[in-house]
């Protein structure tokens, strides 16, 4: 039976940069298995709120809890312990220029693992594999195209088997095509792994490919209006700004 119990739950969240809120009263759940999407306009906080679930930026306000673990309230070593089981694919993909592919992949086993030179080969291997890089490990990111670099960007963030893996606006900069296979790609990783996943995405083709749960954040209003599956918030939203951004203006 899949297992549908909550995994990151937010709860009364303020987001702000000294005196100026970005975003309060924040309150939403993301289950285990989920394929959660942080969506909303420009400015909204959608990257704000990943910083703060990753351990980056204390909140004004509020709690973020994994599983039952208050994470901001909880010492340092808790918190390392937790953000050890998370993986994250910032936006571009941010791998080290300088090292292959392999080299990437393999940094943060040889960081945080015990090991050896060709168990973390083993892995690189078919972490690279399972998004679609094999035979790719001793190219450099400038060798491989932007897409290439995101699927790196994810098989690194899948490094240590996390429980959840975050992903930064995935398909930024990326033509439809290449975007659509990196969202196959991310449905292909929820279906064989069962991996938690939160995804920060104003892209609507994505919101839509994958998303079976989301809370949208309204940069007007400074809040959360909706939380739920992308499609059904579309079928029964009355609210125009949600409706708005969820068809871009087009016509029904």
């Amino acid at each position: 039976m899949e297992d549908k119990s909550p995994h990151i739950i937010i709860n009364d969240l303020t987001m702000a940069y000294g005196d100026f809120v970005v975003m309060h009263d924040l309150n939403f759940t993301i289950n285990r298995g989920d394929i959660f999407i942080v969506m909303g306009g420009s400015g909204c906080g959608k990257s704000t709120m990943m910083t703060i679930m990753i351990g980056l930026k204390t909140p004004a306000k509020g709690q973020v809890f994994y599983g039952d673990v208050d994470f901001w309230g909880s010492d340092h070593d808790t918190r390392d312990r937790i953000i050890r089981n998370a993986g994250v694919m910032y936006q571009g993909g941010a791998l080290w220029s300088s090292m292959t592919l392999a080299e990437n992949v393999a940094l943060p086993l040889e960081q945080y693992t015990g090991l050896g030179a060709g168990e973390i080969r083993d892995v690189v291997e078919l972490k690279l594999a399972l998004v679609g890089l094999a035979g790719f490990e001793e190219f450099y990111p400038s060798e491989i195209s932007g897409g290439m670099q995101k699927r790196a960007g994810i098989a690194r963030a899948m490094a240590l088997d996390p429980e959840v893996l975050f992903f930064d606006e995935p398909s930024a900069g990326l033509d439809p095509v290449s975007a659509r296979r990196l969202d196959d790609l991310i449905l292909q990783l929820s279906e064989s792994l069962g991996t938690t996943m939160v995804v920060v995405t104003h892209e609507l083709a994505s919101i839509f490919a994958i998303g079976n749960n989301s809370v949208f954040l309204d940069a007007s209003i400074r809040t959360m209006t909706a939380t739920g599956n992308p499609k059904n918030l579309l079928a029964e939203t009355k609210d125009p700004t949600l409706r708005l951004f969820l068809t871009r203006g087009e016509k029904s």
